[in-house]
């Protein structure tokens, strides 16, 4: 099976898709993903990639392309996927129909969350990420403790940077949250209609406990 989730920032995207490479066993794809695997590996492809990012430009969308293209040829992508957090716009949109159908892939169901403005913020103000993994958790699942140890990966350090692995991004306040959710609206929702056109598309009530908005999932996915 393979999936694309997409949803504004703090929607939980990131549980979901954790949960689903689980239970679907796919392999969860996301760009932050694909990138560091680029860069790591010291192929020709991850040289270009490295080369971009230590000069502080954004991936390009033909770059990101390759890249795209690049792992999901992968032998280990051949049982399914899951793309999360990609495509980000309408143009990307197009780009990975066709590229699907130039490697003889389809998409079996785009799902698309959402939650009102005023929970993502309440949710991402209390939002810590993890440096090693990249998967973000709320601080309020964890009561009055304050975690050390990151549940998805297990890490306490971040290695290469010589810095605790949990953090709390300095772009998790209300007026950037604010302008990241327009950007989204204008930017990426555009690219998930134009995934419809092609593939089956389910919108996603993304209110509740993580378990219910994975019974969303499921029901659709059944």
């Amino acid at each position: 099976m393979n999936l694309v989730i997409m949803g504004p920032p703090g929607v939980g995207k990131g549980t979901q898709s954790y949960e689903l490479g689980k239970s679907r066993e796919v392999i969860h794809i996301s760009t932050g993903d694909i990138l560091r695997m680029a860069v790591r590996s010291g192929s020709d492809l991850g040289k270009k990639v490295y080369k971009v990012m230590t000069a502080g430009d954004l991936v390009s969308d033909d770059l990101m392309m390759e890249l795209i293209k690049n792992r999901l040829s992968q032998e280990d992508a051949q049982g399914g996927w899951l793309l999360d957090g990609f495509p980000r716009t309408a143009f990307q949109a197009s780009a990975l129909i066709e590229l699907l159908e130039e490697i003889g892939q389809s998409i079996n169901q785009v799902l698309v969350l959402d939650a009102p403005a005023d929970e993502i913020i309440r949710r991402l103000e209390g939002r810590i990420t993890c440096r090693v993994c990249n998967e973000t958790m709320n601080l309020t699942g964890f009561g009055h403790l304050k975690p050390v140890f990151c549940p998805f990966c297990g890490c306490a350090q971040d290695a290469e940077r010589s810095k605790p692995a949990l953090y709390q991004r300095a772009d998790d306040n209300e007026d950037t949250i604010r302008y990241r959710l327009e950007v989204f609206r204008k930017k990426t929702l555009p690219a998930a209609w134009q995934l419809e056109e092609k593939y089956p598309l389910s919108e996603i009530d993304g209110l509740g406990t993580p378990e219910e908005v994975a019974q969303r999932i499921r029901s659709v996915l059944e």
